[in-house]
């Protein structure tokens, strides 16, 4: 409830007058993403952004609370800010954005896969325009997952680093160089930690991308990388640096409005 609340707050729109879509994932579990819109300019043409955080995390066992503070509280909170930032930067930008919290991400990727599903029967319509919006209609898949640690940095030993991951030819690499070096000046890489199976794991087989991939939407990961907080009760907000965090949704929101 509280996401939908801050996309009423932020002055997006949702999709066929509700905020939220239910689903049963594979394993069983019910779940419900949630969906909202930032319209473009380009009204005729409708093309559009999809920028996604999940939201699920391992919750409560028995007595024990694993908070997910950066799996992937940071990845929502990061969603969040680049859809006010855009918003209400004062521009105007052609395409428009679909701006999603996914449920169900530790449920075989249930949220992903199930938005996917919903772009696939053109079940999802523009409150703009009543129009459905398609995966044809889709330019590109951004997946925040997991960018308030570090601990873990790159070669260089900088803590203000960011990884995005992607594929050569149709991740925007280039406008990621040239937001860094308009913006925060990070230590950004292509890959993850240099490996080439982790980078494939990651990319296409381990993260909420995943579906989008498989459908042929070009895509995107920003992540700081796994730490070893993970899925442990020490992941807390204690562990964020939050000046590093906000210097990475500044480069993801130059990166995003050099697309836009």
């Amino acid at each position: 409830m509280w996401i939908a609340q801050e996309f009423s707050r932020i002055g997006l729109s949702p999709a066929d007058s509700t905020w939220f879509r239910g689903f049963t994932a594979a394993s069983g579990e019910k779940g419900r993403n949630v969906i909202g819109i930032l319209g473009g300019t380009d009204v005729p043409r409708r093309r559009y952004i999809v920028v996604c955080a999940h939201y699920d995390h391992i919750g409560t066992l028995g007595r024990t609370l694993y908070p997910g503070a950066d799996s992937n509280a940071s990845g929502v909170v990061s969603m969040l800010s680049l859809a006010e930032l855009l918003s209400r930067d004062g521009k105007s930008y052609a395409h428009s954005v679909l701006f999603v919290a996914l449920d169900a991400k530790e449920h075989g990727m249930g949220g992903s896969k199930e938005l996917v599903r919903l772009l696939q029967a053109g079940a999802v319509t523009d409150p703009e325009t009543g129009t459905p919006v398609t995966l044809r209609s889709i330019d590109l898949m951004v997946n925040i997952d997991q960018v308030g640690g570090t601990s873990e940095p790159l070669a260089s030993g900088r803590k203000d680093y960011l990884m995005m991951l992607s594929d050569e030819r149709t991740g925007r690499r280039q406008n990621l160089i040239a937001a860094n070096r308009a913006g925060p000046q990070m230590d950004i890489s292509f890959s993850y930690y240099g490996s080439k199976d982790f980078t494939n794991l990651f990319y296409r087989k381990a993260a909420d991308q995943k579906a989008f991939l498989e459908a042929g939407v070009p895509s995107v990961m920003f992540t700081s990388g796994i730490t070893r907080y993970n899925n442990k009760p020490l992941d807390r907000p204690d562990i964020i640096d939050f000046d590093i965090l906000s210097r990475r949704i500044r480069l993801m929101y130059l990166y995003l409005a050099g697309i836009l």
